[in-house]
């Protein structure tokens, strides 16, 4: 428990690289924004059609007692737009993460200046962000589907595929964030993933945390720069790199050392 709280933490002090680099993590808010509009009319779009849909899928509960073909078409519908929900997330990240390649990526640099005084020399680039992205909509949808499943549990259902869904799609989003600064360091699909399954709760701990974030209504906008920032921190952290310290540390630190510490983002920035 310790570990995935760690974990969860590391996106909090995402959040302290906008006091860093404001700059960047402003920018990081724009695909969000284009992004997250597209997905969630298309959230609202599904949500006001799923009644109808899930009453021509169920023709068969049409003779039944109401309650009993309410409540079936009620765990239906509810399995159904969760699983959306889940896959949208999955999606909204992967999406973003590719058409904000150039956002994302300054991000990055200034995280591991503010955090460690350099850069690694690797470039990322926009297609094998776009490749990443494609592969974690592919890992997505049998998350959903299982999340689906469980949902359809009677009495049950909700809560169990609803957690089951969060914990797949949070690691997910876990190995898709670290990629980045993973692969900076020369790492390739295989030794990345070696290397989430070596920290798994604490992985699981920054996936769960950025997961629930993500379904408040504008969370996955707003947290999408800290996302990027806690992952950078996730790895210094997993490769026993220095992680900067928490807001309420820095301000006890003294004077001096902030000054040069936003000096060095500036420069990062630029």
């Amino acid at each position: 428990m310790r570990e995935f709280l760690a974990g969860a933490g590391l996106l909090l002090r995402g959040l302290g690289q906008w006091r860093r680099t404001p700059g960047a993590m402003a920018l990081g808010l724009i695909p969000g924004t284009l992004v997250g509009l597209v997905f969630g009319a298309a959230l609202v779009t599904w949500g006001i059609a799923l009644p109808g849909l899930v009453d021509d899928w169920t023709p068969f509960a049409d003779g039944w007692v109401p309650f009993w073909a309410g409540a079936l078409r009620t765990a239906i519908g509810v399995a159904s737009f969760g699983a959306a929900l889940l896959l949208a997330v999955v999606s909204f990240t992967a999406v973003t993460l590719a058409v904000g390649e150039p956002f994302y990526d300054r991000i990055w640099r200034a995280t591991e200046y503010s955090a460690t005084g350099e850069v690694p020399d690797a470039d990322y680039g926009f297609w094998r962000a776009v490749g990443d992205s494609a592969l974690l909509v592919l890992r997505g949808i049998p998350a959903a589907l299982l999340a689906w499943l469980l949902g359809l549990i009677p009495f049950v259902g909700g809560v169990v595929g609803f957690i089951a869904g969060v914990l797949l799609t949070g690691w997910l989003l876990a190995d898709e964030l670290t990629s980045r600064a993973l692969s900076a360091r020369g790492l390739d699909r295989r030794a990345r993933r070696a290397i989430i399954r070596a920290h798994r709760a604490r992985a699981l701990g920054f996936g769960v945390a950025t997961q629930l974030c993500f379904l408040v209504p504008l969370g996955a906008v707003a947290v999408m720069p800290a996302a990027v920032a806690g992952s950078t921190l996730w790895v210094h952290a997993a490769l026993g790199r220095a992680v900067p310290p928490s807001p309420e540390a820095d301000a006890a630190a003294p004077a001096t050392q902030p000054a040069r510490r936003a000096a060095g983002s500036g420069d990062a920035a630029r």
